[in-house]
């Protein structure tokens, strides 16, 4: 997630993850989808708080730091465009109303908080905004046919990038990585958010589209599990294993925003190759979970109820940033020692509330009408 140091931000968003048991006739909620989000609220964790890179640190250390990186980000998108589906699905099949009401809600509140947000020193790339425009844009696309959503999202694979690098080709030093805050002027939060901010909506409708067809498959079949996870390890792998072809041939790229760039699949490059790994990733991820889904349910409990806290966790997680770790960490044992705190404080924590309390402070606020109570 891009940042001031560390362009790496990362957000949480919990979707809804009930799908029709045919067997059984009733709701069923995928607990593999909550366990997934949390495995990304973990990877956000390690990528936001660090350790920073710095001149002597290990190579496992660089390596456990990168695995997250541009990754974990891609996962949290998947999962809300594959949760807008799930939560449209009625609508979709049956002709029932949409639920505007709710998604127009949770929109303009994530807009706004994600903005409001972007003002704390957490150093951090709030990524709630993009969010809230992505549940906007993705409104008019809910009841569109399987093929056209599927089309738009090879369109934004293909061209966002074109039009980022043109862009920031065009601008040089004018656009910067960072998310737009509540006090920017209007137009620089409009050219933040969909063309050259820390995660541009030109480039970004595509995993998101991509979850919004996940969304629609039968995804508590165990044939379409095993098909996420086929195509999501050939599609981890085969964008690297190219881009190393690319460069033992051709080398790195030459400029920071050259033509050249677009054979990159550097985490946050905003590339195809990146984004098409990171992408497969975050599908084979799913998949697993979702194959486990007995072993979720009765072993992991506390990353299921982590994932249901998704949006909760996110933003505490920024207040902790930046009242108690900024300026730190200062060293990668200090970064990996506050990791494992505070991913194991929220974990625990998330587990208590949803067990007792039930569903978050935080995505109460999510429902139209807001409901503050249980």
């Amino acid at each position: 997630m891009p940042s001031t140091r560390n362009q790496n931000p990362h957000m949480p968003q919990a979707p809804v993850s009930n799908t029709k048991d045919r067997s059984a006739g009733k709701s069923h909620r995928l607990h593999g989808l909550d366990a997934a989000r949390a495995l990304a609220i973990i990877g956000m964790l390690a990528v936001n708080v660090g350790p920073r890179k710095e001149d002597g640190e290990t190579q496992l250390a660089v390596l456990i730091y990168d695995l997250p990186h541009g990754r974990a980000s891609l996962l949290f998108m998947i999962l809300a465009g594959i949760g807008m589906s799930l939560m449209t699905k009625r609508s979709r099949t049956t002709g029932a109303p949409l639920p505007w009401q709710t998604i127009v809600w949770r929109a303009t509140l994530l807009i706004l908080s994600g903005a409001a947000l972007q003002m704390l020193d957490h150093d951090i790339s709030v990524i709630l905004t993009y969010y809230g425009v992505l549940f906007f844009c993705g409104l008019p696309l809910l009841r569109a046919p399987t093929w056209l959503v599927t089309a738009l999202a090879l369109v934004s694979l293909a061209a966002g990038p074109v039009v980022w690098l043109y862009l920031q080709q065009q601008t040089a030093t004018t656009f910067d990585f960072m998310a737009p805050a509540l006090t920017d002027p209007l137009w620089t939060m409009v050219h933040a958010t969909l063309l050259t901010g820390a995660y541009p909506l030109a480039v970004w409708f595509a995993p998101f589209l991509l979850g919004l067809v996940l969304g629609r498959l039968a995804l508590s079949e165990t044939a379409v599990q095993h098909r996420l996870i086929g195509w999501g390890a050939v599609a981890t792998t085969v964008p690297m294993l190219a881009w190393l072809y690319l460069v033992m041939n051709f080398g790195f790229p030459d400029s920071e925003y050259g033509w050249d760039r677009l054979m990159s699949a550097e985490p946050h490059s905003q590339m195809p190759l990146w984004m098409i790994s990171g992408c497969g990733s975050a599908v084979l991820v799913i998949g697993m979970f979702l194959r486990g889904e007995k072993v979720v349910v009765h072993r992991l409990g506390w990353l299921v109820s982590a994932g249901r806290l998704a949006l909760t966790i996110y933003v505490a997680h920024l207040f902790m940033l930046a009242w108690l770790v900024r300026p730190g960490p200062h060293n990668v044992v200090e970064g990996y020692l506050t990791i494992a705190i505070m991913s194991v404080f929220f974990i625990a924590a998330a587990h208590l509330w949803w067990r007792h309390l039930g569903i978050g402070p935080l995505e109460r606020l999510l429902r139209w009408p807001p409901r503050l109570t249980r």
